[in-house]
């Protein structure tokens, strides 16, 4: 069994997405800023957030939204100082929280100087530093862009350079070439500068595309894997309770091998995609089977090792593992108009709008979200229930600025003109400022917030759901989802009805004592099962969660 330690913090952590530009603008440019995500430190401690993941705060040519990085070892301007980061850090972590960064490595920004310079001279060292080709190579046009509807091709022209670079992205972040060591060596260099900065890990940005580039690059043999294992060893050296967070968007069997051999000695957390997309196409049907089946097919992982989840993240809602007749009706309910949708295979909306505001379906997501296996992952509003505005193109329609006040400039994100600010408001009327924000829900007991912070505080008392063995047990209705956690001779199960109608209905679980279970959250009545097991009863989209004492 493995016993709870503080080198495995990420396993119970509470992550909290945000980026500083959209968060609290401090000096009133109309950009958020590292200053202003400070002031707001204590209010990020007093919903129980334990670790902060920051969106790139790097110098950044600015063509997407800071992942187009210039210069991986620096702050951006706009958002303050090096030592305004350190401050960040120490304040956070006076408070309990970690902070995390991303680390997007698999290209840069074609301002980089190292692209530059790479385009400039055949024999400049930082020629090798990218992928280069007289002519794609055969077969390139059957490797699709990331982002189809601004690129039809991962190779591009350069003129300056004479050749072609490959780019999974866009045209402007060239792919670095990570087969070459002096290349390794500078991702290295990044990871244990941030770290000696403070940071406790970083989400890596598109992992598949990091280390795998299909065979146009790279030595022959060489084990792609290599180098998440390099990294995390280096990071181990210089930070032995570090994390690394991967993005790896991959069917359940594809996920496993990046957490390593063994015990683990690649990343220690993923996301769970698939789960977060079976969990919508469970919303749109109202059945519990699409949600079922991805749990259970999830391959068993090593011990130190832990699933992300989440309900919203910081991109298109990607839907790309559901078939595209599953992806159909997860549009048609959710998001009917061609407008709400991106790339043919996601949603560029939050849940709220999606759900009409529904309290009790919001309260059952996040429900969900607290008590699947592994670790819940905020983004920025989702604790006040934050709408999209759909004006912002592309998938920045889900990050307009925070809205802390309703009777303030721009929602109190800022002082500055409405004109000037780095992103616009939400203007729906019901989800602007005036209608969501966090001054008006921390004065309502019942508001989406303070349900917000009841839940992770009972999220954090259960460690069986961070740290047990769990199985999604056979429920009597198509509605209902069970799960039971058994960890430390405790046991919860964590109950959900999918479906708009009430439902009675029972488990089989011969060796769970019904009678002894005692309820954490949500309400209703419970008791035995006829034959064995544990019949629940539960409102339309409510939930609960009983616990052993």
């Amino acid at each position: 069994m493995i016993e709870r330690t503080g080198d495995l913090w990420w396993k119970s952590a509470i992550v909290y997405c945000l980026d500083a530009e959209t968060f609290f603008d401090a000096n009133g440019d109309g950009c958020g800023d590292l200053p202003g995500l400070t002031e707001r430190i204590d209010y990020l401690a007093g919903i129980g957030v334990t670790c902060i993941w920051l969106m790139p705060f790097y110098p950044s040519a600015q063509r997407d939204d800071g992942y187009d990085i210039v210069d991986f070892l620096g702050v951006d301007p706009g958002l303050g100082t090096p030592a305004d980061l350190v401050e960040l850090v120490r304040t956070a972590r006076e408070r309990g929280i970690r902070v995390i960064a991303d680390l997007v490595v698999n290209h840069t920004s074609d301002q980089h100087p190292w692209f530059q310079a790479a385009r400039a001279d055949r024999d400049s060292p930082y020629r090798d530093f990218y992928v280069w080709a007289d002519a794609p190579p055969p077969g390139a046009e059957k490797i699709a862009p990331v982002f189809p509807d601004e690129e039809d091709s991962v190779w591009t022209f350069d003129e300056e350079a004479g050749q072609f670079y490959l780019h999974h992205f866009y045209r402007h972040q060239p792919d670095l070439n990570v087969a070459n060591p002096a290349v390794r060596d500078a991702i290295a260099e990044v990871v244990g500068y941030w770290l000696a900065q403070g940071l406790s890990g970083f989400r890596i940005d598109a992992v598949p595309f990091l280390i795998e580039t299909h065979g146009l690059a790279g030595e022959p043999g060489r084990d792609p894997h290599e180098l998440i294992r390099e990294l995390r060893a280096f990071g181990s050296r210089r930070a032995g309770d570090h994390v690394l967070l991967g993005e790896v968007n991959l069917p359940p069997g594809g996920m496993r091998e990046y957490f390593g051999t063994g015990e683990g000695d690649e990343l220690q957390m993923l996301f769970a995609f698939t789960v977060m997309q079976a969990m919508y196409l469970s919303f749109a049907r109202g059945q519990a089977g699409p949600m079922a089946t991805a749990l259970r097919e999830l391959p068993p992982i090593p011990g130190a090792c832990q699933w992300a989840h989440f309900v919203r993240n910081h991109d298109e809602l990607t839907l790309d593992k559901l078939s595209e007749a599953e992806r159909g009706e997860v549009f048609a309910a959710f998001g009917p108009d061609p407008s709400m949708q991106l790339f043919g295979r996601g949603l560029r909306r939050r849940l709220p709008p999606m759900v009409e505001g529904d309290a009790a379906r919001m309260r059952l997501a996040y429900s969900l979200l607290f008590s699947l296996p592994g670790t819940p992952v905020l983004f920025y509003g989702e604790e006040i229930g934050m709408a999209e505005n759909l004006d912002i193109p592309g998938r920045m329609s889900v990050r307009a600025p925070m809205q802390w006040a309703g009777n303030r400039p721009n929602g109190g994100f800022s002082d500055a003109a409405p004109k000037a600010l780095r992103r616009p408001m939400v203007v729906d009327p019901d989800y602007a400022p005036a209608a969501v924000n966090v001054a008006d829900q921390r004065r309502d007991p019942d508001s989406h917030l303070n349900w917000i912070e009841r839940a992770i505080r009972t999220r954090k008392e259960c460690h069986e759901i961070g740290w047990g063995a769990w199985e999604v047990l056979e429920a009597d209705d198509p509605a209902l989802l069970a799960i039971r956690y058994r960890w430390n001779g405790r046991t919860l199960v964590a109950l959900h009805n999918l479906g708009a109608t009430k439902v009675t209905a029972g488990m089989a679980a011969d060796d769970l004592d019904a009678e002894g279970l005692e309820e954490v959250l949500g309400r209703g009545e419970h008791g035995p099962r006829p034959g064995g097991g544990l019949e629940v009863s539960l409102p339309r989209y409510g939930y609960r969660w009983l616990r052993s004492p």
